[in-house]
């Protein structure tokens, strides 16, 4: 049987959690440079195995272009669903990048002389065992499998019904560049299929360690709400970009454009334009026939209806600012002031990430104090908000969560952290009863 179409098939989804975990205790211990070695394994056979990969993922094209003439599925989740050799020589690249990289297990993070020959060692190592479940977007498989190989994590992942044939052949193939490799077991990695074995999963706290949902906001409130297991992730991406009045024209508009044409379907897209009003009659008349150019379909608020009264623009209503639209959709505000704008993303922003297109450093400095969201820019696109555009390698998602990790997720964020003890006898006694005492002298390392 062909090693990119061979069903990943196994035992019930308690029993496989569990052999996650007994594989994630052995992964732990693994050397780096041999987690590196896999990795290049992995990434040569996804080279090979192109055909089978854009086999399987025309099958589940075919059945997805039926759902969307049938108005089962957008075309934006479709876009997500494809693959092309292109894309499948960069999985391969973002596997190499990810060996290439630091490893993050084993980093001294601080060190402290307690006393006289008692150190302690605060050390990062892996969490565990990680569920990560998402909607279409089949190229993040070999992306999240080597984040998680690489922070030395067991897997279980369930993708969404259109691209299981794309999941189940990028899984196989993983799976069979890793057999050699004894010490990494092959229950590192594992694939679920319905959406019982995913209630099934959520419920398993005591051998999953973290849950991480990538896909709607209805999809990852669903998640959150009926997981017994910690949940990283983002609701949503209303990401807003405000031209200050002291914002330099040209530059604002390359900015405003790329972050919602470059790739309208990502979760780091523009849904928002805010414009202060002072510059607002000499940008929007040129902004919004660049937009209608590209495709986009304008919604504007009144001021932006009676100041641009150009065929095209759509009325925006109150369900616009807290819209999602992931696709060629723009919804324009103006506002008075840089405090107007904070206010507005303070009410409807998602805390993904936005951004403030201005030559006054005070504003800029004030707009991304008081912004509270993972990614603040100042003259850049929120299209920025990557793992791979950070230099994290790759990366599990974007968190809007503020604790364990914020912004993109990569390798840092798939590892926690344990206090190693060394001492020579040392009893808590001797130091109760007055006969030493602590120096708690910290450490550069």
């Amino acid at each position: 049987m062909n090693q990119a179409t061979e069903a990943v098939v196994g035992p019930n989804v308690a029993e496989l959690a569990r052999r996650a975990k007994a594989a994630a205790r052995q992964l732990a211990a693994v050397p780096g440079e041999r987690r590196n070695a896999a990795l290049k394994a992995a990434a040569y056979a996804i080279e090979e195995c192109k055909s089978d990969i854009i086999n399987a993922n025309q099958r589940d094209c075919d059945d997805a272009i039926r759902a969307v003439k049938a108005g089962r599925m957008s075309q934006a989740l479709f876009e997500r669903l494809q693959l092309t050799e292109r894309g499948i020589a960069q999985m391969a690249t973002g596997v190499r990048k990810v060996a290439s990289l630091a490893d993050p297990l084993g980093r001294k993070l601080a060190v402290t002389e307690l006393d006289d020959g008692l150190t302690l060692s605060k050390e990062s190592c892996p969490l565990g065992v990680i569920g990560i479940i998402f909607e279409a977007r089949p190229e993040i498989v070999p992306q999240i499998a080597a984040l998680a190989l690489k922070s030395g994590n067991a897997l279980i992942l369930k993708g969404g019904v259109e691209a299981v044939n794309s999941n189940r052949a990028l899984t196989s193939i993983w799976r069979h560049a890793l057999a050699p490799f004894f010490e990494i077991p092959a229950d590192a990695i594992n694939l679920l299929y319905t959406r019982a074995e995913v209630d099934e999963l959520l419920s398993l706290a005591d051998d999953i360690d973290l849950i991480i949902p990538r896909g709607s906001r209805e999809f990852v409130r669903y998640v959150a709400e009926h997981s017994k297991i910690p949940v990283l992730g983002h609701g949503e991406g209303i990401c807003h970009v405000y031209v200050d009045c002291a914002a330099d024209p040209h530059q604002a508009l390359e900015i405003a454009l790329d972050s919602k044409v470059q790739y309208p379907a990502a979760c780091n897209s523009m849904e928002t334009l805010l414009v202060h009003e002072e510059i607002a009659p000499l940008f929007l008349p040129n902004m919004i026939p660049r937009f209608q150019a590209a495709g986009v379909e304008v919604r504007g608020c009144p001021r932006t209806l009676a100041l641009v009264p150009m065929r095209g623009i759509v009325p925006a209503g109150e369900e616009d600012w807290a819209t999602e639209y992931s696709d060629l959709i723009i919804s324009i505000k103006i506002v008075a002031s840089t405090d107007e704008a904070i206010a507005h993303i303070d009410r409807y922003g998602s805390g993904h990430t936005d951004a403030i297109i201005t030559e006054n450093g005070e504003a800029a400095s004030h707009f991304m104090e008081r912004v509270d969201s993972a990614g603040v820019y100042h003259n850049a696109s929120t299209r920025f908000a990557d793992g791979f555009r950070y230099g994290f390698g790759a990366e599990l998602g974007i968190s809007t969560s503020k604790l364990h990790a914020r912004g993109p997720v990569g390798l840092e964020g798939l590892t926690t952290y344990k206090y190693k003890l060394a001492g020579h006898g040392h009893v808590v006694a001797s130091y109760s009863k007055g006969e030493r005492e602590f120096k708690h002298k910290r450490s550069n390392q």
